[in-house]
């Protein structure tokens, strides 16, 4: 009988177990890949081509439940199968929804066996994968924002009191989070929203020119400038201008910017005569202003000016119910741009991304289906996601395992090696077979 190609990798802390899969396995011309620990598993994953898993669960330092996670992740073409000694309703549920395809409880027969491990290489990972519900998601958005979280109608709650006036209004929050998406909620949702609405990234611009460029310039100004020109405060007149990472602004621009807010008139750069203009202002940071105030950075007078009306937009992680939304917001933009056509989303592929902390926020996680969207065909399962985002199994603890765990599981080594020859062992350790065994019941 030729050998078969399919290597089936088992894991579990009892070596004795271990020999006997090995043994039933081998009698079915299945290559056998034998590891002690999740640790040395997943190195053999990282090294050899594996088409089973077989794992217990209950293991010292790092469980089975931590592999199959691992391995559903990183590995989710390969089948999972439990072998366990401490059956329970609990984990057997569990282990259902992690994807593995059987649960066998020890002792079990041959049979047994090898009528899981054939349901395990014979399973067909047919994934269910519901559909973009754009109508659903239209009922989740306001203007551009999508979410119907918590968070996130407490800002639509603080816009609509505030889109039909022209209150100052800050917005705060951290990079990515969508503080663009407010603004212009702010003026396209209210009366205002047939005028001019413009957007200014203060972090983008040269302190030299950003005067300039907000305000406007007279000819012979400064080198170059020769024609008057109007500035984004003059083009956004009657409407809405958002000025983003206002934190950036050189104090010159402050002082000019509280000017504005006071006399509700501009001046451009050469010029003295000042010009009237009635104009919402929109701003907005990821800085700490309150720290930039004490370190004589900002101008406190302009911060109580910009502060009239605060709106705090909070970070994805504090969110994630809004999650599945976005994410079918970006498959449809993305899947007519790339593919012309809707992409769908695996479950599995979902709920990582449900998982993760994203601290990028919203612009992380389009960053992230908009790549998954390009490297998939139809359906975005979990081998598209970037590894930062799939679970991974931290060995650094090992470094603070006390001296006589080290010893102990350098024994254990040792013993697997001989195949639990104690009296071969403890001539290897340079011990007497008592000292060994004493060595193993403390």
């Amino acid at each position: 009988m030729q050998l078969r190609k399919e290597n089936i990798l088992v894991v579990d802390d009892d070596i004795h177990i271990l020999e006997l899969l090995q043994r039933h396995l081998q009698s079915w011309n299945y290559h056998v890949y034998k590891a002690i620990s999740v640790k040395e598993a997943v190195e053999i994953l990282r090294n050899t081509q594996i088409d089973l898993l077989i794992t217990d669960l209950k293991m010292p330092e790092i469980g089975g439940f931590e592999l199959i996670q691992f391995v559903s992740e990183n590995y989710p073409e390969i089948p999972k199968l439990i072998v366990t000694g401490f059956p329970s309703v609990q984990d057997s549920l569990v282990a259902i929804k992690s994807g593995v395809v059987d649960y066998l409880t020890k002792p079990f027969t041959k049979d047994e066996l090898m009528a899981a491990v054939d349901k395990s290489m014979n399973s067909k990972n047919e994934l269910t994968i519901p559909s973009t519900n754009l109508k659903q998601a239209g009922k989740n958005s306001y203007g551009e924002i999508i979410g119907n979280s918590e968070k996130i109608n407490d800002v639509i709650q603080i816009i609509e009191r505030v889109k039909n006036n022209k209150a100052t209004i800050f917005i705060k929050g951290e990079s990515g989070t969508g503080k663009e998406l407010v603004a212009r909620a702010i003026h396209y949702q209210g009366k205002y929203a047939r005028a001019p609405f413009i957007a200014v990234n203060c972090g983008g611009i040269p302190d030299n020119l950003l005067e300039a460029e907000l305000f406007g310039y007279t000819k012979g100004a400064f080198t170059g400038a020769d024609k008057v020109r109007d500035g984004f405060f003059q083009a956004a007149n009657g409407g809405t201008i958002f000025l983003d990472e206002i934190g950036n602004a050189p104090k010159s621009v402050q002082t000019r910017l509280l000017r504005v807010l006071q006399e509700k008139e501009v001046v451009k750069v050469g010029a003295q005569k000042p010009e009237k203009i009635d104009i919402r202002i929109v701003t907005a940071t990821n800085s700490n202003l309150r720290e930039m105030i004490k370190n004589d950075t900002f101008r406190e007078d302009l911060f109580y000016r910009l502060t009239v009306v605060e709106i705090e937009v909070a970070p994805l992680r504090d969110r994630k119910e809004d999650i599945p939304l976005l994410v079918n917001k970006f498959l449809y933009k993305y899947g007519l741009e790339y593919k012309d056509r809707f992409i769908k989303i695996a479950p599995e592929a979902s709920k990582v991304l449900e998982r993760y902390s994203w601290p990028g926020n919203i612009r992380e996680l389009e960053n992230v289906i908009q790549r998954a969207v390009i490297m998939c065909d139809r359906i975005i399962e979990i081998k598209h996601l970037p590894d930062s985002l799939k679970i991974n199994i931290d060995f650094s603890s090992d470094a603070l395992v006390s001296l006589k765990e080290i010893e102990k599981q350098h024994i254990q080594k040792i013993l697997n090696a001989t195949n639990n020859n104690k009296t071969k062992a403890a001539k290897i350790l340079g011990i007497t077979r008592k000292t060994l065994r004493q060595k193993l019941d403390n």
